[in-house]
Order: structure tokens, then C-alpha cells, then sequence
């Protein structure tokens, strides 16, 4: 596989990624992947057939959700429409999936996509185009992230996305987000540790919105925060506490296989162990579920973007033992039911 050209995410590295090899932990353990990505970038090229690759590697997934990334965005037509490719893509994906000849997983069940929430109420026509691009109302189509990830330091930033510190709580995206709300979309939330304080103001504000939030709260470990991670983690534990008070957010346990965290899996000789990622992130995700509860929890892989610090196998074995102490009610919620319920897939619970 080539390895990607933008400095924001680490390459992925086949021959480092096979020096890991693992016996799949609990290999009957029932599985929807939440949160991947799908694209085909000048240099990185991830697609059904290389997802399928590292789905087969031995862990029960049974479905997956993917989440907008920029991909396969219409070429013409109004730009604010464009991003509504993205969908149209995705639920072909889906519909290769469910003719079966793919094998029993469902990737694509669920799809979040991307549509300018600071249009405000000129958004609806938008939404309502990726609700038909879906399928429909009864389709696969089920909300929106608009990212809002902002620092002051520009290496923490990726040049794609330019966010205003204040995004959240401008009145412009605030009506946009409304829309969501009227039509029973959710919303997934990616964002840095020190901006859940705006989180938690706009599940506040809309408290009937379903919210999820991505990538364990946004940890960050490079940067001006490298060598900084004790201090990170006690803003981020107060904060994850507030947002916990809002009973329509979720978090999603993942992400951070990227660089952003700073836990430098990618400058091992060899590809990290289960074991290895479990002991990193065991303290972020411990606190998650300590905090949320398991039924307001959910593990995600984010490849292939998570790709370029373990390969996929080897990070649901890592998941597998963070959850070792679990009842089965609760690896349930972990592995599959919270994803199932947040994004309405009740014929794969």
C-alpha cells in the first residue's frame, strides 16, 4: 500500500503492520464497528476490498458506520451539495455488502456525513439530500459530523478542515444544528480535549440531539502538550465529567492510534502488541466507561486512519482486554449494542 502524502496522519506501513501477529482474544465476540473511513486519496487508497483485508483478520464484525473524510464528493453542481457524493458513495458500498457475495458483514450500515451547519437554516435542503442519497427515510443515512477541531498551535491541525475557536457556539451553526434535531439526525462530535467545554454548552442547548463524541474526548500529546500528559488528563477527566451529565452523549473509545496523542506506537522496531495498547490506554478509556457507563460507550477502530499505529486485529485484541473484566452485559454495550442503538441498527443488535 502507498502511504499517505498529508503530514497530518501517519503512513501506514504493511511490512511494520505484519511484524504483529496475534491469536485472536474471543473470536465469538459480536462486533459493529462504529467509525471508519472510506477513500481514495493521491497516495492512499483504503476501499471495500482493503477494508474486507483487515476485517477478515479474525474478530466478528458484523457491521460497520462510516464517517465522512472528504471522500468521493460530487465533482460539480452547488457546493454545498457536493459533500452529499460522499453518502451516495457510501450506500453503494452498502448495497454491494447486502447482496451477500461479500460475506455476512454489513459495512456501511450506518453513514454520517458532512453538510455546513453554518449555513443555518439554508442547511435543511442539504440534510435532505443525504437523507435520499441513503436510501431514504427508512435508508442508512443517520447524521452529520462537522469538525471542529481547533488549537492554536497549527501542527495540531489538519489543513483541511479551518474551524473558528468559537464554532460551536456561533448562531449560525446553531441553527444549522437545529435542523438536525428536526429531522432526527445526530451528530458526531471530533474535537480536542480543551473544547469539550463546548460540547457539553451544545448538548446543553439541544439536550433531545443525540451527540457522540469522537476519538476519546480529542487527547492530545504532541505539540505544546507534549511532555504535558498528567496536566491533559486532569482537564480532560473535569471535563469528560461535565459532558457525561448530558444523557444524549456518547463517546466513542478509539483514536488514538493517531499521531495527535503523542503515544509513538509508530517508532517501534515492530508493529505494537494488544498488550502494549491496552497498558497506553487503559487510563483514558478506564475513565471513559468509569465515567459514561458502558450503555453510553462504544469501541471504534478509526481506519484507516488509527492504521498507521497497529493494524486491526491486534487493536480489537487491545479492546478485547481493556473488557476483560466486563460482564457480558456490558461487552455487549461495548462491542456492539451502544453502536446499535445510537445509530439505529436494530436488525444487526
Amino acid at each position: 500500500m502507498s502511504t499517505p502524502t498529508q503530514n497530518h496522519y501517519l503512513p501506514v506501513r504493511d511490512a511494520w503492520l505484519a511484524s504483529r501477529q496475534e491469536e485472536i482474544l474471543d473470536p465469538a465476540q459480536p462486533i459493529i464497528d462504529p467509525h471508519h473511513h472510506l477513500w481514495d486519496r493521491q497516495g492512499w487508497r483504503y476501499l471495500l476490498d482493503d477494508m474486507l483485508a483487515d476485517i477478515r483478520t479474525g474478530h466478528d464484525v458484523r457491521a460497520t458506520v462510516l464517517v465522512q473524510a472528504r471522500a468521493m464528493h460530487r465533482a460539480d453542481g452547488p457546493e454545498a451539495l457536493r459533500p452529499v457524493g460522499e453518502t451516495e458513495f457510501a450506500n453503494g458500498v452498502a448495497a454491494m455488502c447486502a447482496s451477500g457475495i461479500y460475506g455476512p458483514v454489513r459495512v456501511c450500515a450506518g453513514i454520517v456525513g458532512f453538510a455546513d451547519l453554518r449555513l443555518g437554516a439554508a442547511v435543511r435542503p442539504v440534510l435532505e439530500a443525504h437523507v435520499t442519497a441513503g436510501g431514504g427515510a427508512e435508508g442508512r443515512f443517520r447524521g452529520i459530523r462537522h469538525i471542529a477541531t481547533w488549537d492554536p498551535d497549527p501542527a495540531l491541525l489538519n489543513p483541511a478542515y479551518t474551524p473558528a475557536e468559537d464554532m460551536l457556539a456561533s448562531d449560525a451553526f446553531r441553527a444549522g444544528f437545529a435542523e438536525l434535531t428536526a429531522l432526527g439526525l445526530s451528530f458526531d462530535a471530533w474535537l480536542y480535549f480543551h473544547q469539550i467545554p463546548r460540547l457539553t454548552a451544545l448538548a446543553r442547548a439541544f439536550p433531545t440531539t443525540p451527540i457522540v463524541l469522537n476519538h476519546c474526548g480529542g487527547v492530545l500529546g504532541i505539540g505544546r502538550y507534549a511532555g504535558r500528559r498528567e496536566e491533559v488528563f486532569t482537564e480532560w477527566s473535569k471535563a469528560m465529567r461535565d459532558l457525561a451529565a448530558c444523557p444524549n452523549v456518547m463517546v466513542k473509545l478509539g483514536g488514538l492510534g493517531m499521531r495527535l496523542p503523542g503515544f509513538g506506537f509508530e517508532d517501534g522496531a515492530t508493529a505494537p502488541s494488544s498488550v502494549m495498547l491496552a497498558e497506553a490506554w487503559q487510563p483514558w478509556m478506564e475513565s471513559i466507561i468509569a465515567i459514561f457507563g458502558t450503555a453510553r460507550c462504544m469501541f471504534e477502530s478509526n481506519f484507516p486512519v488509527d492504521k498507521g499505529g497497529y493494524g486491526y486485529a491486534v487493536g480489537w485484541n487491545a479492546f478485547k482486554r481493556l473488557a476483560a473484566g466486563a460482564s457480558a452485559e456490558e461487552k455487549a454495550d461495548l462491542f456492539w449494542r451502544s453502536a446499535a442503538r445510537f445509530y439505529r441498527l436494530p436488525d444487526l443488535a
